[in-house]
């Protein structure tokens, strides 16, 4: 594709008459008497009479050579008379008929002819210097006289003022009022259009909705007659009332665009400047009310919901009309607080809808369509954007990003456009945590576990404690117990059945049960097999689970804290944690690998066996697990030079949390304190994280 680049040149008109229009020997301008332009053979061009001055004044030098002879003798012949150009000093030969026989010179004539029929502007000129114009400063919005006065508007050079010629100044202002009037008549024009199809889609909708209930009513028998037309007026009432909200907004439109016009009459006779700059303003802030005029103030939704088979005369007479006041220029969308925008995480989006008087609407049922694209342009289907009407005014929209970079979310209600058109959502490729706590409070922290209710226990092992928190990670209170003195507690559960916590001593080699009201033992429990228990976790059914690192191997104990059995094998290493699945039927043991048990028939015993070890590539261990109620599994997991998360689904790992802006310095721990909320407890950093996953 190519392009052209058009230049204009302004052209002073009277340096054009003096260059092209004027003689150049007596400096009158042509016209079609005494100074008509003639073409000399040498191109150049003279008025004719200076031509006749110049040839009378050449004649005497040209008529001494009147005859001449040949050397035959025959008769002699006239002598042409001659003169010099004036311009360029060629000999003319001066024709029979005279100069005024010269051709004329067509060009300047064209010109001429040109210039007459041009408009010629009027130049406003000072009262007392008639021969001086009137200037105009931009920067003071001022008219005068450069001779007259003398003010900081002449000092051009020092670059604090633009002045320029007032005829140019009427002339520009007048073209930039003219555009104001032709944008805002075109802004206009557009709300008509939209409005007129709004209203024909009404119509459409309106005789859409009482065909349905006419043809359903038919089939009724007499009695429901009488409900039937109460439905058609029913409709044709809300139908006429959203039309008449559509006919007083054409009536505004109509009566913006008169005045629009009253405002452009007699402009072309006017040159009082400020009256002009106030016109242009007032055009200028009429052009922002006409944004909300574009778009109708009402809506066609209107539809009548008919069940084509009736099981009951309750059923077709309770059939209803819904309709909506949402006025999709005023809706607007926004995230909801705790959505992480990370690839592969669940974008959570809440649109909330408002009537034409910015009122935020109570009622759902409006049509909503939303598309997302994606950063490389390309057009999700439909399909993957979940969109759940909360039946309050308001709609959930969620989808999962694939990609890095800026996502567009459309949303469209009846059809149109709502005031954010194309919300962006930025995902960024590193998920890191929604909240830390902890620095400067806690001291060792090793591991947490979720209790009933919001409560969230932290195993602060420095300070021999432990820190209850709410699921906001706000402070609550402080459980304090003589099995957590001595720094050695490593281990920490939740016993539902009991209202308790479990921890484990590492040292003593000791479990022990804790009220969680007022910090009491409630029992405790030992093994002759323990080596270094390290980790601890509860079933449902109050069943203790003790993950020992140096027995390689994980204890189970009932209720009351008698064994029953113990889970050996011989590809267990360095054992980090141990976790219930859903329903208290698996079990997770995290060392180099994740290992799943399950129970299994064995002689008539119930006992644990491997179902499935995943591995993950690279060198490390995974310490804390947990899984929630969906089965995803999430382990942390630290190899030589860095620490992160890692979430299982189906066996698979399907994301990776990095915690880029906030690194994990031996991640000890972690337990899932709501829906897609993981409380990581940080070691090294000496607090706790929260991170969304999936």
């Amino acid at each position: 594709m190519t392009s052209t680049l058009v230049e204009t040149v302004s052209i002073n008109y009277e340096d054009f008459n003096e260059s092209f229009l004027t003689c150049g020997t007596c400096l009158c301008t042509y016209d079609g008497s005494e100074h008509t332009p003639k073409l000399l053979p040498c191109s150049h061009t003279v008025c004719l009479q200076c031509l006749g001055r110049i040839a009378a004044a050449a004649a005497p030098s040209s008529t001494p050579s009147t005859l001449s002879s040949n050397s035959s003798g025959s008769t002699p012949r006239e002598t042409p008379a001659t003169f010099r150009c004036p311009i360029c000093r060629e000999l003319i030969n001066i024709p029979r008929g005279g100069v005024s026989a010269l051709p004329p010179s067509f060009l300047v004539n064209q010109l001429l002819d040109l210039m007459a029929s041009q408009r010629r502007e009027v130049i406003p000129k000072c009262s007392t210097h008639s021969n001086q114009e009137l200037l105009f400063c931009e920067t003071c919005d001022s008219v005068f006289c450069a001779v007259c006065v003398t003010n900081p508007h002449t000092s051009i050079q020092t670059g604090d003022h633009t002045v320029i010629p007032f005829s140019i100044a009427i002339k520009r202002m007048s073209e930039i009022l003219l555009y104001k009037a032709n944008e805002c008549l075109s802004k206009l024009d557009e709300a008509t259009d939209s409005v007129t199809n709004e209203m024909q889609r009404l119509e459409i909708a309106a005789d859409n909705a009482c065909e349905i209930a006419t043809k359903a009513f038919e089939e009724a028998v007499q009695l429901l007659e009488k409900r039937r037309l109460s439905y058609v007026n029913k409709i044709r009432e809300v139908a006429n009332t959203k039309r008449e909200k559509l006919l007083e907004q054409l009536e505004l439109i109509s009566k913006e665009r008169t005045q629009v016009r009253d405002t452009c009459d007699g402009l072309e006779y006017q040159v009082e400047v400020r009256h002009i700059t106030k016109r242009i303003s007032e055009l200028s802030s009429q052009l922002d009310s006409f944004i909300s005029l574009r778009h109708p103030r009402e809506n066609a939704h209107l539809v009548c919901k008919m069940e084509s088979d009736y099981p009951s005369l309750e059923t077709a007479i309770g059939t209803t009309i819904r309709t909506s006041t949402t006025f999709p220029p005023l809706c607007t969308m926004k995230c909801e607080p705790d959505s992480i925008l990370c690839m592969g995480l669940e974008v959570d989006l809440l649109l909330e809808t408002r009537d034409y008087h910015n009122q935020v609407r109570k009622e759902g049922g409006d049509p909503v369509e939303v598309f997302v694209q994606t950063p490389k342009g390309q057009r999700w289907p439909s399909g993957k954007v979940t969109i759940e009407d909360n039946e309050d005014g308001t709609y959930g929209i969620k989808f999962t990003p694939t990609e890095i970079g800026t996502y567009r979310v459309g949303v469209e209600i009846f059809g149109r456009s709502i005031k954010d058109e194309l919300f962006p959502v930025d995902i960024a490729e590193h998920n890191n945590p929604v909240k830390i706590w902890g620095k400067g409070e806690l001291c060792q922290p090793v591991s947490t576990a979720k209790g009933k209710d919001t409560e969230v226990f932290v195993l602060d092992t420095g300070n021999a404690r432990v820190v209850v928190l709410d699921q906001a990670l706000t402070f609550k209170r402080v459980i304090n117990n003589e099995a957590l003195e001595g720094r050695s507690c490593t281990g920490i559960a939740y016993c539902h059945t009991s209202d308790a916590i479990v921890v484990v001593n590492w040292r003593s080699k000791v479990v022990t049960r804790i009220s969680t009201k007022d910090g009491s033992t409630l029992s405790t429990l030992t093994h002759p097999a323990f080596e270094e228990p390290i980790g601890v976790c509860v079933d449902p059914k109050g069943n203790i689970l003790v993950a020992d690192n140096g027995a390689r191997a994980v204890f189970i104990f009932d209720h009351q804290g008698a064994p029953k059995h113990t889970i050996k094998r011989d590809n267990f290493g360095l054992l980090g944690g141990v976790a219930i699945g859903p329903n208290g039927k698996t079990v997770i043991v995290a060392d180099m690998s994740l290992f799943i048990l399950g129970e299994a028939s064995n002689n008539a015993r119930r006992e644990l066996c491997i179902e499935k070890e995943i591995k993950v590539a690279g060198k490390g261990r995974f310490g804390g697990v947990a899984v929630d109620d969906d089965g995803i599994i999430i382990a942390t997991r630290t190899e030589k030079t860095r620490s992160f998360l890692q979430i299982f689904q189906d066996n698979k790992l399907i994301s990776t949390i990095d915690s880029f802006s906030s690194k994990l310095k031996r991640p000890s721990d972690l337990a899932i304190i709501s829906h897609r909320n993981i409380l990581v407890v940080d070691l090294g950093n000496d607090c706790v994280k929260q991170y969304r996953y999936k």
